[in-house]
C-alpha cells in the first residue's frame, strides 16, 4: 500500500527581514530626494506646493501598490512643469483635475489597449529633442525666481526680460541673496557627487536645501519662501463648472497632450531604470495602466500630474532597494512629513527650488550626447535640434509633433534608398536598380531612365528591388512603352512582388 503525496501548494516568498531592511532604507532616500523636487515642481508649475506634496503621495502609495514597474518611483515631474503652467494660465487652476483626471483615463486606456510597448518606438533623438527643448525652457523660466521675479510667460518675454532680471540680480538686495543662495545651492550638489559614498547617502539636493534654508533664515536673507498652508484646503476636486470644460477642444487637447507626454516619458524612465538593476523588468502596458490610474486619482484631488521620474527611481535603485515596498514606504513618509512637519517648508527660499529645478533642467539637455550625436549621426542631431528649438519657440506639442514628422520623412528617405548602375555595350544598355524604388525616389530613377542614349537595346533589371510600389512600377512601364514608340526594344524584369 503506498501513501499518496499531495503537491506541494505553492506558496508567496515572505521579504527576508535583509531584504525589508534595504527597502526601507531605500525609501528614506528616495522620500528625501522627492521633498524638495516635489515643492519645486509645483512652485514653478504656478499651484500650490502642496499639491505637489499630494502627488507625491499618490505615486508612492496608489502607483507603488500597482503591477507593472518594480524600481521605479512616480511623482511630479519637472518636465511637466511647463504644461501645467500653460494649463492653469489657460484654463484656471480649477480645471487642471478634470484634465489630470482626463489624461489617466487615456492612459488606462492605452495600456488595456496594449498599446505601451509602441512608446518604444519612437525615434529617440525626438526623444531627446523633446527633454532637450523641456531643459531649456525650465532653465529659462527658472532663471527668474532666483531674481524674486515672477515667470514671463511667452518665450518672447523670457529673452526680452534677461536685461531687467541682471540688473535685478546685481543692485537689489533681494535680487543679490537670491543670486547667492541659488549658486550656493548649485555648487553643493555639484561638490557632493565628489563625497566619499557613505556620505552620499545623503542626497545632495537635500543637503543644499536645508543649508541654504539655514543660512537665509539665520542670516535674515530678504528673500521669498515657500508659502505652505493646510494639505486639506489644498486639495482641489473638481467642480460641476470645471467639469463643464471637458467638453471643449482645448481641454480635450491639453488632455491628450498630458496623456502622450507623460507616457512616453514614464515608459522612456522605465527603459533607462530597467538597465540599473537586474530585478524583473518593466511590463509596459500594466506600468501605463498604473500611471493611468495614480493621474486619475491626482485629477480627482486637483493635484499635479505624475510620471515616473528617473531622478527619483535612479535614486531607489543606487540605495539599494529589493522590492516595490521601497516606493509604496516613500510615499507613506511624505505623508507623514507633511502631517507633522507642514511649517519646515516655509523656511525654504523660492531661490533654492528655482536652483534644484535649473540642474534638473540642465541634466534633461545631455550636451555630451548631443555633441556625440553630431559628430556621428547629422540627420539625427538635425531632428533633435529641430525638436528642441521648436518647443522653445512654440510650446511642447507642436515641438514633438514637429520632430516626430521630420523623424518619419527622414527614415523614409532613408529607407528607401536606390541604386541605379548601367553597363553600356555597344549596341545595348543594361540597367541594374537595388534598393527599395518608392515614389520618393521617383524623380532620381526617371533622370536616369531619360538620359540612357536612344537606338540601343535596353535590358531594365529590377529583380534585386527589395521593394517597388505603384507609382515606380507605373513611372518604369510608361517609359518603356514610350521608348518601344520609338522603335527601341525594352525589355523589363520585374521583381517576384511588386508593391
Amino acid at each position: 500500500m503506498t501513501a499518496q503525496l499531495n503537491p506541494a501548494r505553492p506558496t508567496r516568498r515572505k521579504p527576508s527581514a535583509p531584504t525589508f531592511g534595504a527597502d526601507v532604507g531605500a525609501s528614506l532616500v528616495v522620500f528625501l530626494v522627492a521633498v524638495p523636487l516635489c515643492v519645486g515642481v509645483a512652485v514653478a508649475s504656478g499651484v500650490p506646493a502642496e499639491l505637489g506634496i499630494v502627488t507625491g503621495i499618490v505615486g508612492g502609495l496608489v502607483v507603488g501598490l500597482l503591477p507593472g514597474s518594480t524600481m521605479q518611483v512616480s511623482g511630479p515631474a519637472a518636465g511637466l512643469t511647463v504644461l501645467v503652467a500653460s494649463a492653469v494660465d489657460r484654463h484656471g487652476l480649477a480645471v487642471l483635475g478634470v484634465i489630470v483626471l482626463g489624461a489617466g483615463v487615456v492612459q488606462i486606456v492605452l495600456g488595456l489597449s496594449r498599446l505601451g510597448t509602441w512608446f518604444r518606438a519612437i525615434s529617440p533623438s525626438v526623444v531627446q529633442g523633446m527633454l532637450a527643448g523641456i531643459g531649456l525652457v525650465l532653465i529659462l523660466g527658472q532663471i527668474y525666481p532666483v531674481g524674486g521675479l515672477a515667470q514671463p510667460e511667452s518665450t518672447w518675454a523670457k529673452f526680452s526680460g534677461i536685461p531687467d532680471l541682471v540688473i535685478m540680480v546685481t543692485t537689489t538686495p533681494e535680487g543679490i541673496s537670491g543670486l547667492v543662495l541659488a549658486v550656493s545651492a548649485l555648487v553643493i550638489m555639484a561638490a557632493w557627487k565628489r563625497a566619499p559614498a557613505r556620505l552620499r547617502v545623503v542626497p545632495g539636493a537635500l543637503l543644499a536645501v536645508v543649508v541654504t534654508s539655514a543660512a537665509a533664515v539665520l542670516l535674515a536673507l530678504p528673500v521669498q519662501k515657500v508659502e505652505v498652508g493646510s494639505l486639506l484646503a489644498a486639495l482641489n476636486p473638481p467642480t460641476s463648472e470645471a467639469w463643464g470644460a471637458l467638453v471643449t477642444p482645448a481641454v480635450l487637447g491639453s488632455i491628450l497632450t498630458f496623456a502622450l507626454i507623460a507616457s512616453a516619458e514614464s515608459l522612456f524612465s522605465a527603459a533607462a531604470v530597467d538597465r540599473m538593476h537586474d530585478r524583473p523588468k518593466t511590463r509596459y502596458n500594466k506600468e501605463l495602466v498604473a500611471q493611468g490610474a495614480g493621474n486619475a486619482v491626482c485629477g480627482l484631488l486637483g493635484a499635479l500630474p505624475m510620471t515616473a521620474v528617473i531622478v527619483r527611481s535612479a535614486a531607489n535603485v543606487q540605495a539599494g532597494a529589493k522590492t516595490r515596498l521601497s516606493r509604496v514606504l516613500h510615499g507613506f513618509w511624505l505623508l507623514l512629513f507633511v502631517v507633522l512637519l507642514p511649517g519646515v517648508l516655509a523656511f525654504i527660499p523660492t531661490a533654492v527650488l528655482a536652483a534644484l529645478l535649473i540642474q534638473a533642467g540642465w541634466k534633461l539637455l545631455e550636451l555630451r550626447q548631443v555633441v556625440a550625436l553630431v559628430r556621428e549621426h547629422r540627420s539625427e542631431a538635425f531632428v533633435l535640434v529641430l525638436t528642441a528649438g521648436t518647443i522653445v519657440a512654440t510650446d511642447l506639442l507642436i515641438g514633438t509633433l514637429t520632430g516626430l514628422a521630420v523623424a518619419i520623412v527622414k527614415t523614409a528617405i532613408e529607407v528607401s534608398r536606390l541604386s541605379v548602375r548601367a553597363e553600356h555595350g555597344d549596341d545595348h544598355v543594361w540597367v541594374k536598380l537595388g534598393g527599395n524604388a518608392t515614389f520618393l525616389r521617383l524623380p532620381r530613377l526617371l533622370d536616369h531612365l531619360e538620359q540612357l542614349p536612344t537606338g540601343k537595346h535596353v535590358h531594365l533589371d529590377l529583380t534585386m528591388v527589395r521593394h517597388l510600389d505603384r507609382a515606380c512600377h507605373q513611372a518604369v512601364e510608361h517609359w518603356a512603352a514610350q521608348r518601344r514608340r520609338g522603335d527601341c526594344t525594352v525589355e523589363v524584369a520585374l521583381p517576384a512582388r511588386v508593391g
